[in-house]
């Protein structure tokens, strides 16, 4: 029981007033007095170091002082950082590539096999794990739709047959200046070279010879087979030195230039190259 009256009493005596005086040591004039009491120096010592507190969390938090602290990153350093490594690694790979680039060409220059390597196409940058290759129905049906175009359009490019014209080395039938070139628009399926009067006219490759007669529109023409179903034509010419069924080398004279045929509008040679029923630029494979 006496300890709950002594509670009381122990509060009673924080609020017990004292003054603090500050005396002149000489005269003993009093500067200054305060009225204290146990409570309040406690209630402002606690407000005060609150505030302390807040200040310094406050000047931490919004000043770059937060830098010093050990274990603390920039937020705007770690973002260049990262940025820089994205950029490095674009950097080595494009290197990689041009390595690769150049090492392709040392090679074909030096007829040597080149190597392909799907590795360097690969960015590290880039999630392939949610690609997903699958069909879709426009694919389908544009893919069928071009298949037909190609299948029934004769003036498509060469290329869809065997791959081998790339292979093949053509030699110049004549030596002269072009004048009309190719052009499929223009339903222009060669070539116009001109040359002197009475210049020969040799074959382009080793072929078999499918057609040599005169015609109306063209004069004299004759038309080659060759390997790998090409067909070189040779149209307005003046004499044929061979006739259907000859065998000839490349180079072999099988005819001369002329101004025969309907069309024809001066000595010339027009001349064109067909693959897989196609027609071909000349000029793509031979100079002129």
């Amino acid at each position: 029981m006496t300890d709950f009256k002594n509670k009381p009493k122990k509060f009673q005596r924080l609020k017990h007033k004292y003054r603090l005086v500050i005396l002149n040591e000489d005269t003993f004039e009093e500067k200054m007095s305060l009225r204290l009491s146990q409570l309040n120096v406690f209630v402002v010592a606690g407000i005060s170091s609150l505030v302390l507190i807040l200040m310094v969390i406050l000047l931490i938090a919004f000043t770059p002082l937060k830098e010093f602290i050990p274990g603390y990153a920039n937020v705007n350093v770690r973002k260049q950082g990262v940025e820089n490594y994205l950029k490095s690694d674009s950097i080595s790979v494009a290197l990689a590539q041009n390595n690769l680039y150049i090492e392709n060409i040392k090679h074909i220059i030096q007829g040597e096999v080149i190597e392909l390597n799907g590795e360097l196409a690969i960015d590290s940058a880039v999630s392939y794990e949610g690609i997903v290759n699958e069909p879709i129905e426009e694919d389908s049906v544009l893919r069928n739709m071009i298949e037909t175009e190609e299948k029934y359009n004769l003036f498509n490019k060469a290329g869809s047959g065997s791959g081998n014209i790339g292979s093949f080395i053509f030699l110049q039938p004549l030596k002269g200046t072009v004048t009309n070139r190719f052009d499929v628009d223009e339903k222009h399926f060669g070539i116009d070279v001109v040359a002197p009067k009475n210049e020969a006219i040799k074959a382009t490759l080793d072929g078999t010879v499918i057609f040599a007669e005169w015609t109306v529109e063209t004069g004299y023409v004759i038309q080659l087979q060759h390997a790998d179903n090409i067909v070189s034509i040779y149209k307005h010419n003046s004499v044929l030195h061979k006739k259907v069924g000859d065998y000839v080398k490349a180079g072999e004279v099988v005819a001369i230039v002329g101004n025969s045929g309907e069309f024809s509008t001066g000595p010339h040679l027009h001349f064109e190259l067909w693959y897989n029923g196609i027609p071909i630029n000349p000029e793509d494979y031979m100079m002129f």
